[in-house]
């Protein structure tokens, strides 16, 4: 059973989610907060598996949110909750170490498979990607820790950051590939290294960043 936390400042936005994950029988909702200060003060309490997490709140909002759990060292698997006109604040969440985002009109395939994706340790970049979102990520390139083009990519390493892109895990992409789940850890770190960056989402980013998925 993969557990989830609702972070929102909107009653109705969090019944509306909580009623589609309800529909799936692998999933329950553990715990909903509806502001940032509870969040911080639930979350490490339940530990839940997924955290869906509201950017735009009143008080601390969901960056802050965010932030404090990396300072504290350890970012739960998030999820971001947002609308077309997040695209700045999604890049700073992702940045601050959310796995991904969905927009808040997510059909219940989406969202599940979503949710699913994250707890299995996986990434949502590359699917869902807006136009303005990818506009965005041009202009961020200072903003990560490589400066200028990092080291080319291997064939097999550009195959793999395709498939993380898409949220695959380590072990979905050792079974695609037919390779060992070592093998494929050896290579995500080769990637990380080579595009200068510190976990798989910001490589994701990086990658989109520079066209190379």
């Amino acid at each position: 059973m993969i557990s989830v936390c609702l972070v929102d400042d909107q009653t109705l936005v969090r019944q509306g989610i909580r009623s589609l994950l309800e529909l799936s029988p692998e999933i329950q909702v553990v715990a909903e907060c509806a502001d940032g200060a509870a969040a911080l003060a639930r979350i490490p309490e339940v530990k839940p598996d997924v955290v869906l997490l509201d950017m735009r709140m009143p008080g601390k909002s969901g960056l802050d949110v965010l932030n404090e759990f990396a300072a504290r060292g350890k970012v739960p698997p998030t999820i971001i909750l947002t609308t077309f006109d997040d695209d700045q604040l999604v890049l700073a969440g992702l940045k601050a170490g959310a796995r991904g985002y969905l927009l808040k009109d997510v059909s219940l395939e989406q969202l599940v498979d979503a949710v699913k994706t994250v707890a299995g340790g996986g990434s949502l970049i590359a699917p869902v990607v807006t136009q303005r979102l990818l506009a965005g990520v041009t202009r961020i390139n200072n903003q990560f820790s490589s400066l200028g083009q990092p080291d080319p990519l291997t064939d097999r390493e550009t195959e793999i950051l395709r498939l993380m892109s898409g949220g695959y895990s380590n072990k979905e992409i050792a079974n695609s590939l037919k390779v060992a789940e070592g093998t494929v850890k050896n290579h995500v770190s080769n990637i990380l290294s080579k595009l200068g960056v510190r976990d798989r989402t910001r490589a994701v980013l990086k990658a989109l960043e520079l066209g190379i998925v």
